[in-house]
């Protein structure tokens, strides 16, 4: 499976009535087992981009290509389960489908098993976007697209559910379309990396990271966070 993006342009109308671009220009793809990481600034039209991928906006110009019986899972930057139901009925009811045993193994990796019958109320920050994960993987998805899901973590939980998440995405063959402002998300978790402008975003640099996610250790994400800050600096140097 393929996702193919060529967005050639996206404009609002502002309140006076005048165009307002929103995206310039951009186009990518990626493939079944590959993790594609947009990285951007706050406001450069990643959400918008986000909709016009997910099928939710299709005023815009140029074509976004996703196989047809593709199942597609997502993860917002909230969690946005439902008060009324618990952590089991929230996930189940986006999967009625899902085993058993299926959904007791996803509990087991986000650290859930405790928390089945409890309410969104009963959560913390985490557990919610834990349950949000585990709602986004029990449909088994062939897309995953993942929007900023470690906002407004502490590190130490961010990293613990970073790798929840790598687990996660490497069980099983799915295109996963990540988007962050940190660029420790993009090279823990990604296979390559969009860099994307100030609004209208368009894409400035694309890097692929050749290691494996499962064989960077702390030395080799080190080189790799070296080689992509000195890459955008000189970027930074040539567009001025």
């Amino acid at each position: 499976m393929r996702l193919e993006v060529d967005i050639t342009g996206k404009t609002y109308r502002s309140a006076a009535g005048g165009p307002h671009q929103v995206l310039a220009p951009i186009k990518f793809a990626i493939q079944s087992g590959e993790v594609g990481v947009l990285v951007g600034p706050s406001g450069c039209g990643k959400s918008t981009m986000l909709r016009i991928i997910l099928g939710l906006d299709r005023d815009f110009d140029g074509h976004v290509a996703r196989p047809p019986e593709a199942r597609i899972g997502m993860v917002f930057q909230e969690p946005r389960l439902l008060p009324w139901r618990s952590v089991e009925q929230n996930v189940r009811l986006a999967a009625p489908d899902v085993t058993d045993g299926k959904l007791s193994e996803l509990f087991r990796i986000l650290e859930l098993e405790a928390h089945r019958s409890h309410f969104p109320g009963e959560l913390s920050l985490g557990l919610a976007r834990r349950v949000a994960l585990a709602r986004a993987f029990a449909v088994e998805p062939d897309l995953l697209v993942l929007d900023e899901p470690l906002a407004s973590l502490d590190d130490a939980l961010a990293g613990r559910l970073r790798d929840e998440i790598a687990t996660l995405v490497a069980s099983r063959p799915v295109m996963t379309l990540l988007v962050t402002h940190s660029l420790e998300d993009a090279i823990r978790l990604g296979d390559r990396l969009f860099f994307l402008s100030p609004r209208p975003a368009r894409i400035v640099q694309e890097m692929p990271i050749a290691i494996p996610r499962a064989k960077r250790n702390e030395v080799e994400l080190a080189r790799i966070r070296t080689e992509i800050r000195a890459e955008l600096a000189a970027l930074e140097l040539e567009t001025k």
